[in-house]
């Protein structure tokens, strides 16, 4: 076969997710996350796709960041807001700040990635120049802050968090920076407005995009769930012998649980999207055997993991080079009618932390060549299918101009290469039903390392773990007690939901930034104590005691580039 002749499947999955950040006793968001990656991530990646409609991709979208974006659009559209950073932006007078409320904004307001965010933008760096000789001066020393430099902080900071499309393209957003200083309540109330106007419009944006075929919509169970431990702790010894495991022997009723979060995830993207998702990607990119037989139970035709799972579950002695096994989707005896992608991590990975040192062109560029060997390496006559997955938010505030020039470049090289074929999972499966290769079996783990480490194992991960399921015991012996009406029993089995996500078994550790994992151990402790009190039950003293022992001093936030 010639070289012009000779082609190449690419399937990019953009996975956009945010943890619940509710505090569902109260209705506050703990965290601003999901709204800041909206406005400025989640607008950029589908305004990107809008400018290149040659360009085909997959866009996983998590439920419960869905719910999320749709709860700020009723705050915005009520004018009420249960997010203190937009209840500050939104307050009409910022002279009479509280003690508590100074030290929040300067808390929130220099995200940690300076660089990237605060230096970029002289007026901002002004702000914070004039923050440094106070910082760690005591109490009295934020008095000598007005309530015109708060207001500059909280503008500032929003307009670094603006999508770089969207200050492209926005004259409200030009006349702002242009300006600079000196922001009225009328200012802030136009920013408000505007972005009330954009989380409106995102998510009918995703779905014009899958309604003419260039994206694939799909989804992950609901809250963002570790689908193979919470069915089985011993998943996590496929891959790691020795792991060290949870006092509890395992989660109670986890494959009654997972049916439900899949139930759910398909439901609701139905009534979001028209119909229920053809593929899901798991939380964490985790599987094993037996969440792949409920997937493929629900009627999902594909899954994805990473390519330390496929290559764990191939290992038998050396393995041949990636280019005889990464490039084809993989099925199991175990799990007939689902057929799983493996992504490629060196690829993968090269987006989402190397080449954001990279000039943009040169960037696009190189991964072009990568293709291209990749291409070139395959056997006579073959069509290698590459998939890329990463996060669709976390990494791209490390690139200069939040990836646009990346972006522009990549997508444009990308449609100019006659034989590089952007696809779908979906799509590919339709065009070629029988090329997936036959697994053995699967070894269970998740696109970290391949193994399950980044949720269990460290004392403090096992003491979450043992206090979830603790929680479930409680959940289930109360359910069955028929002590609760039917809206009872509905409000506490979704806060149970919100206690199963991923998320929170990930920051524990002492790798993690300390105000980070102080922080999502609070809320992770005020979800259970909310489900006892849904469950009329009294909080376990336990709760009141922070499980975290450990944590870095970095700056945390929604900023932080999980590992991919």
């Amino acid at each position: 076969m010639s070289e012009a002749k000779r082609k190449l499947d690419l399937v990019l999955l953009w996975h956009m997710h945010q943890p619940d950040y509710r505090d569902h006793a109260t209705g506050e968001f703990r965290r601003p996350w999901t709204y800041l990656h909206a406005l400025k991530d989640y607008t950029d990646m589908v305004a990107h796709l809008e400018r290149h409609p040659e360009v085909r991709a997959v866009v996983n979208f998590v439920p419960v960041l869905l719910d999320q974006i749709e709860d700020y659009v009723r705050q915005f559209d009520a004018w009420n807001f249960r997010d203190p950073l937009l209840r500050l932006l939104a307050r009409d007078d910022l002279d009479s700040l509280d003690l508590h409320e100074r030290k929040f904004l300067l808390s929130t307001c220099f995200p940690g990635n300076h660089a990237g965010m605060v230096q970029p933008f002289p007026r901002f760096e002004r702000l914070h120049s004039l923050y440094r000789p106070l910082e760690g001066q005591g109490d009295a020393a934020l008095d000598y802050f007005s309530g015109s430099y708060f207001a500059d902080l909280m503008m500032w900071y929003h307009l670094a968090w603006s999508g770089e499309t969207e200050r492209r393209s926005r004259p409200l957003l030009v006349e702002l920076m242009s300006r600079g200083e000196g922001f009225t309540r009328e200012d802030r109330r136009r920013l408000l407005a505007f972005f009330g106007e954009t989380l409106r419009r995102l998510i009918p944006r995703y779905r014009a995009l899958a309604g003419r075929g260039q994206i694939e919509l799909s989804a992950t169970p609901h809250t963002h769930p570790l689908a193979p431990l919470m069915l089985d702790f011993a998943s996590a010894r496929e891959a790691r012998p020795d792991m060290v495991l949870p006092l509890s022997h395992g989660y109670p009723g986890g494959r009654s649980r997972i049916d439900s979060q899949i139930s759910l995830a398909r439901d609701s993207h139905a009534a979001r999207f028209g119909d229920a998702p053809r593929g899901m990607w798991p939380a964490e990119g985790a599987l094993s055997t037996a969440f792949l037989q409920q997937l493929a139970a629900h009627g999902c035709r594909w899954a994805a993991s990473s390519e330390a799972v496929l290559a764990n579950s191939l290992r038998r002695g050396e393995l041949p080079p990636r280019r005889h096994y990464l490039y084809r989707p993989w099925q199991t005896g175990a799990a007939p009618g689902i057929t799983v992608f493996f992504r490629d991590e060196k690829l993968s990975d090269l987006i989402g932390f190397e080449y954001a040192k990279w000039h943009g062109r040169d960037a696009a560029q190189h991964f072009v060549l990568q293709l291209e060997k990749i291409r070139d390496e395959a056997h006579e006559g073959e069509t290698p299918l590459v998939c890329v997955i990463l996060d669709g938010e976390n990494a791209w505030e490390y690139y200069p101009y939040n990836a646009y020039f990346f972006f522009e470049d990549l997508y444009s090289l990308l449609a100019a290469q006659l034989w590089i074929n952007t696809t779908t999972c979906t799509d590919w499966l339709e065009r070629n039903p029988a090329r997936a290769g036959t697994l053995p079996a699967l070894v269970a783990g998740s696109w970290v390392y391949g193994t399950m480490s980044t949720w269990i194992g460290d004392p403090d991960k096992n003491r979450a773990w043992d206090l979830l399921c603790a929680a479930k015991q409680a959940f289930d012996i109360v359910m069955d007690s028929g002590r609760l009406d039917p809206a009872a029993r509905q409000a506490a089995e979704a806060q149970l939901a919100v206690c199963e996500g991923s998320d929170w078994f990930w920051w524990f550790g002492d790798y993690n930034p300390r105000d980070a994992v102080e922080s999502f151990d609070a809320l992770f402790r005020a979800n259970l104590a909310h489900l006892y009190r849904l469950l009329r039950l009294p909080e376990p003293p336990q709760l009141a005691v922070p499980l975290s022992h450990g944590g870095g001093t970095a700056e945390a936030g929604g900023t932080m580039r999980r590992a991919s």
